[in-house]
């Protein structure tokens, strides 16, 4: 059974959320997100808590349960506070430019580098070597970083390259002669 379809979803003020059948719609003061319940799943509302029972008792039922609390929560927290993942930027001449939906990198190739954002998703660049992505989809938010990293992930033995904030990139010894 899973622990985390047992608990509930608190809804904080500001929020609201309505629930259709298998059709779940959340709005709140930085936009709207839907998600569609798969069937083995019930979404119930009262008063203020949103709470996700399987409709049979069986292994998969409580595994989508699970699942769907925590992306109803994610919905939640979305447009309620937002998502942000930070990058940076590790190289000699690396460079980010954010220009309205467009990011720019030049990242050593003999090309710059010009990046579409998706619907829904800010890009600031504080300084040159800094790329702070912002939305209310927390998987758009993810995946749009880790398209932006594919570019140059980091490498073992400089550690240049693009790299989440907070990651730790192990670094192999050089080649001894």
């Amino acid at each position: 059974m899973s622990r985390v379809a047992k608990n509930p979803v608190n809804l904080p003020k500001g929020v609201e959320v309505k629930v259709d059948g298998q059709k779940v719609a959340v709005k709140g003061g930085k936009g709207s997100l839907e998600h569609e319940v798969h069937e083995l799943v019930a979404v119930s509302l009262e008063e203020g808590v949103m709470s996700v029972k399987p409709h049979e008792d069986s292994q998969k039922a409580w595994a989508l349960a699970g699942t769907t609390r925590a992306l109803l929560n994610n919905m939640v927290t979305g447009v309620a506070d937002g998502f942000e993942r930070k990058l940076q930027l590790l190289g000699v001449g690396y460079r980010a430019q954010a220009q309205g939906k467009v990011l720019n990198l030049t990242l050593g190739f003999s090309h710059p580098v010009a990046y579409e954002l998706p619907e829904g998703i800010t890009v600031e660049t504080p300084s040159q070597t800094e790329i702070v992505i912002k939305g209310i989809d927390k998987q758009l938010v993810g995946q749009v970083a880790a398209n932006v990293r594919a570019f140059r992930p980091p490498e073992p033995y400089k550690g240049k390259g693009v790299r989440y904030a907070d990651e730790q990139v192990r670094r192999k010894e050089a080649k001894k002669k």
